[in-house]
């Protein structure tokens, strides 16, 4: 069983991890197939600062499907178990889907500083 968040804005990938309004929590059974999902209400101002990612990894999660983020959220997640695939936009199903198939890569794009608006909008992944 692994447990995937993805930062949530109007049932799409919120472009910056730190700025969502909530985080879609999927558990994903060993077979792919999604068990439930849960809505974990992002902590008010900046997430990147908050200690979301402890929480996080209180529940069980390991896996973060994000937009974008800067190296210090990057590396306080990681430094709570939980890996990240940057890049990711568009509707929050599609997204998960196109990860457990396979087809997510990570951008290894950071944002340099608070609301830099320099997200590159382009898809890190095809759904036919």
């Amino acid at each position: 069983m692994t447990k995937i968040a993805i930062p949530t804005r109007e049932n799409l990938v919120d472009d910056h991890f730190g700025h969502c309004d909530h985080y879609t929590v999927f558990t994903v059974g060993d077979d792919k197939n999604v068990i439930g999902s849960e809505r974990l209400d992002s902590p008010q101002g900046c997430g990147c600062k908050s200690n979301i990612a402890s929480i996080m990894q209180e529940m069980g999660i390991t896996v973060m499907l994000a937009g974008n983020m800067g190296m210090g959220a990057y590396n306080k997640l990681a430094a709570h178990g939980i890996s990240t695939v940057r890049g990711c936009h568009g509707n929050v199903d599609d997204v998960l889907t196109a990860y457990l198939n396979g087809s997510l890569t990570d951008s290894a794009e950071v944002c340099d500083h608070h609301d830099c608006g320099n997200h590159d909008e382009k898809p890190v992944y095809v759904i036919s």
